[in-house]
C-alpha cells in the first residue's frame, strides 16, 4: 500500500471545519481526531478497492549494446491481464549510472490491453548496466491511496567505450593509402614489398626508378612499394592500480582503450593481425584471431566490462601471455603508466625479454599541466614543484625504456591515440614493420 499527495491535502482541508467547530464550542481535539480517522479509513478503503498491479505483465524492448554517453530509450510494454483498468505510475529500477529520469511515468491501461512506456537512459559508466525489476503503483478510485507491486523482469545494457578517437582515423587511413601505393605519393622503405610500376612524376624518389622498364617503355618508369602485410600487432592494456588514476574527465584505462581501438582499426586496414590483452595478475579481456570488420565490435565488447584493479601488475606473467598469443609478434604496444622509477623496476626488468624479438612501444597517459597563476601562493609553488618532479621521474623512466629497447610515448588522453597511430605508420614507412 502507498498513499498519494491527495491524502495530506484532504487532511489539510479538514482544518477549516475543525476551526469552525471549535468556534461553535465543540471540542477541537475531538473533531480533529475524528477527521484524521475518517481520512485514514477512506485511504484504506481506497487502497483495498484499487486493482491488483500483479495482474500486469512486463516485457522490455531495448538494445543489447550502446556507446557510452549515447542516449537510448528502453520501452516497457505493460499488458493488463485483469478485468479492471489500471491507473497509476511505473518505475524501472535502473542503477544510478544508467541516467534514468527521477520522475515516474504515468500509466493508464484498460483491461486486456497493453501500453508501451518509454524510459530514456543516458549511461554515465562503461560496462553492464542492469535493472532487476519494475515497480508498479495502481491508484484506487479516489486516488488517495493504492497498491504497489514489484514485477521481476531483469534487463541489461552493455555500455561500450565511445571510441572518440575515431575522428583521427580518416587522416591516418589516407597516409596508409599513400604507403600502399594507391596515390601519387610513394614511400619506399627497407623490407617493403614491390607493388607495381607507374610513370615517374616530378618529386618522386629517383632511387625507385626501374631502368629496365624505362628502356622498354621509352619513358621513365617508377617502382611503387607497399608495406609488408600479415604482421602481428599485440596491444597490452595494463589494468593494474595505475590504470585507475584519474586523468582529465576519466581514468587512464579509458584513454588506453581509445588508443587501442584507433591502432587496431588502422592495423586491420593495413592487413596486419591484431591481438588484445588486458592484464594485471589475471586476464581481464583477450581478443585474438579476429579479422576484418568483426575486429572492432569484438574489441569494444571485450573492453566494456573491464575495470581497473587495485593491485600491481605482474609483468613477467603479462609478457608470458604475449608470447602465448603469437610466437612472432612484430609490434607490441604496452599501454600503461610507468612514470615513477621505484614502481617501474619490475616493468623495466621484464621489458628487454620482449623487446629482443619485436618493436615495443610504451604509451603512457599524462595529465595536462596547469597554467601557472600570475600571482602564485605557497600552494601553487608546491604544486608546480610536484609537477616538475613528476615530469623528471617520467623522463627517467622513458630513458630507461629506450635503453631496454622500447619507444616511450607520453601524451594527454586526446593526443595519445593519434601519436600511437603515427608511430605505427612511421614503422610501416621505414620498412621496420
Amino acid at each position: 500500500m502507498y498513499v498519494t499527495g491527495r491524502l495530506p491535502l484532504l487532511l489539510a482541508v479538514g482544518a477549516v471545519p475543525v476551526v469552525l467547530l471549535s468556534i461553535a464550542g465543540v471540542d477541537a481535539w475531538l473533531a480533529m481526531v475524528g477527521w484524521v480517522l475518517l481520512c485514514l479509513i477512506a485511504a484504506l478503503a481506497d487502497a483495498a478497492a484499487a486493482p491488483d498491479p500483479r495482474r500486469l505483465t512486463v516485457m522490455r524492448r531495448m538494445p543489447r549494446r550502446v556507446l557510452l554517453g549515447q542516449p537510448v530509450v528502453v520501452e516497457l510494454v505493460l499488458r493488463n491481464t485483469g478485468d479492471r483498468a489500471v491507473h497509476g505510475r511505473v518505475r524501472d529500477a535502473w542503477q544510478p549510472t544508467a541516467g534514468a529520469p527521477a520522475e515516474r511515468p504515468a500509466i493508464d491501461i484498460p483491461p486486456g490491453e497493453a501500453r508501451a512506456v518509454p524510459v530514456p537512459l543516458l549511461p554515465r559508466r562503461r560496462g553492464e548496466l542492469r535493472s532487476r525489476f519494475v515497480v508498479v503503483r495502481a491508484d484506487g478510485p479516489l486516488r488517495l491511496a493504492g497498491r504497489q507491486a514489484r514485477l521481476d523482469e531483469p534487463g541489461a545494457v552493455r555500455v561500450l567505450p565511445p571510441f572518440t578517437a575515431r575522428r583521427h582515423l580518416p587522416s591516418r587511413l589516407a597516409r596508409l593509402r599513400e604507403l600502399d601505393g594507391n596515390t601519387s605519393v610513394q614511400v619506399r622503405g627497407q623490407g617493403t614489398e614491390f607493388d607495381s610500376l607507374r610513370e615517374y612524376v616530378r618529386g618522386d624518389d629517383v632511387r625507385s626508378i626501374d631502368w629496365r622498364a624505362t628502356a622498354r617503355a621509352h619513358t621513365t618508369m617508377l617502382r611503387t612499394w607497399r608495406p609488408e602485410r600479415d604482421r602481428h600487432v599485440v596491444i597490452v592494456i595494463d589494468t593494474g592500480r595505475t590504470a585507475a588514476a584519474r586523468v582529465g574527465d576519466g581514468v587512464r584505462m579509458d584513454a588506453a582503450m581509445e588508443a587501442a581501438l584507433l591502432l587496431a582499426a588502422l592495423a586491420t586496414r593495413a592487413g596486419d593481425h591484431v591481438h588484445l590483452l588486458m592484464f594485471d595478475r589475471a586476464i581481464r579481456a583477450r581478443v585474438t584471431r579476429v579479422e576484418g570488420p568483426a575486429l572492432l565490435p569484438a574489441l569494444v565488447d571485450a573492453m566494456a566490462p573491464v575495470e581497473p584493479q587495485l593491485i600491481d601488475t605482474d609483468w613477467d606473467a603479462a609478457f608470458g601471455q604475449v608470447r602465448a598469443l603469437t610466437s612472432r609478434p612484430s609490434l607490441v604496444v604496452l599501454l600503461t603508466a610507468q612514470d615513477a622509477p621505484e614502481s617501474a623496476r619490475g616493468f623495466l626488468g621484464s621489458l628487454p625479454a620482449v623487446a629482443r624479438g619485436a618493436h615495443v612501444v610504451v604509451g603512457t597517459v599524462t595529465d595536462e599541466a596547469d597554467r601557472a597563476p600570475e600571482r602564485p601562493d605557497a600552494a601553487d609553488v608546491y604544486r608546480a614543484a610536484a609537477i616538475e618532479r613528476s615530469a623528471h621521474d617520467a623522463a627517467v623512466v622513458a630513458a630507461a625504456i629506450g635503453r631496454a629497447g622500447g619507444d616511450a610515448i607520453a601524451a594527454t588522453p586526446d593526443d595519445l591515440p593519434p601519436r600511437i597511430a603515427d608511430r605505427y605508420l612511421a614503422l610501416k614507412a621505414a620498412g621496420r614493420l
